[in-house]
């Protein structure tokens, strides 16, 4: 092997995004958002102590033992995931490194999603070691979340043509698609504090954070519901720009139709007592439409040589 390739890294990585860093890409997106799945399960369960310390499972074991019951392994399951987590992170900044010049966006992304992988585990620990401080595990799902986001950027990247690009849509367009962000943001934000008042603590003796549950309800319903009201403006408003992005349409209808069914979820799970099932999906969906707005954020632009 030449000095040179030696430097740029081994012939056997890609040179260019092919089916591998394709699949790759897609397996840890996959994994991150089952992440979430199984972390609601483990909380929603009561199964956040299952493994009462941190890194091992009990100060003499480091995996559950059978006088901990059903919480210790589903604990120790979703630790587990997080090491294939870790490991598909790991290898899809592998793949990417032979284009760490040319594709610098790809390598910063999969570099970030390692980095946030390792950042939540520690947090992770600490959610034990504080028993399930409702702050703290709030700020787990969050930058869950944030991962899912990332993961999907790199997607929506390997997609496109590297070099310098262009706004594609009207001033006005992107200012309303960055509000609809930010409205998105607070509305988890709301959600988030909406959990940490109620009653899935992921342990009986796990504290919560003393707010009122049902105002946070209602407050988190608000940004909701003007989330799908500036999602319907961005659905409506692409159509004028299906010409020069095909994509738009298609990533805001799917915006607002994960948005109703969010909003369904919502309402049922406010009514019938908050079931297991329909607060694990709601946790879900609220991933993958976040998801969807950073593919929708990420559709703003076009190479520059496209310009017309």
């Amino acid at each position: 092997m030449s000095a040179e390739a030696t430097i740029a890294g081994p012939r056997w990585l890609p040179d260019r995004v092919d089916t591998r860093i394709r699949v790759f890409a897609w397996l840890s997106w996959a994994a991150e958002v089952l992440i979430i799945a199984t972390g609601g399960a483990v909380r929603l369960t009561g199964s956040g102590l299952g493994c009462p310390t941190w890194p091992t499972c009990t100060p003499e074991s480091l995996v559950p033992t059978p006088e901990m019951g059903i919480h210790g392994i589903i604990e120790f399951g979703n630790r587990t995931l997080t090491g294939l987590v870790g490991i598909l992170a790991v290898i899809v900044l592998l793949l990417v490194w032979r284009l760490r010049r040319e594709r610098r966006d790809l390598f910063v992304l999969a570099g970030i999603v390692v980095g946030g992988v390792v950042a939540q585990a520690i947090v992770g620990g600490i959610t034990v070691w504080t028993g399930l401080n409702p702050f703290i595990v709030g700020f787990h799902y969050a930058a869950s979340v944030a991962l899912v986001c990332v993961t999907t950027a790199f997607l929506v990247r390997a997609g496109q043509e590297p070099g310098p690009r262009v706004l594609a849509v009207p001033r006005w367009f992107a200012v309303t698609t960055h509000v609809t962000t930010f409205v998105l943001a607070i509305t988890i934000v709301f959600g988030i504090l909406t959990t940490g008042a109620g009653p899935h603590s992921g342990d009986a003796d796990a504290g919560r954070s003393g707010f009122n549950a049902e105002l946070l309800e209602h407050i988190h319903a608000w940004p909701g519901y003007a989330l799908l009201v500036l999602s319907v403006v961005l659905l409506v408003g692409s159509w004028s720009r299906r010409d020069r992005v095909p994509s738009l349409p298609l990533w805001t209808a799917l915006l607002v139709g994960i948005e109703l069914v969010q909003i369904a979820v919502g309402l049922y799970q406010a009514r019938n007592g908050l079931p297991v099932w329909a607060v694990g999906t709601h946790m879900v969906l609220a991933a993958l439409t976040a998801a969807t707005m950073t593919v929708v954020v990420l559709s703003l632009k076009t190479p520059a040589d496209r310009r017309s």
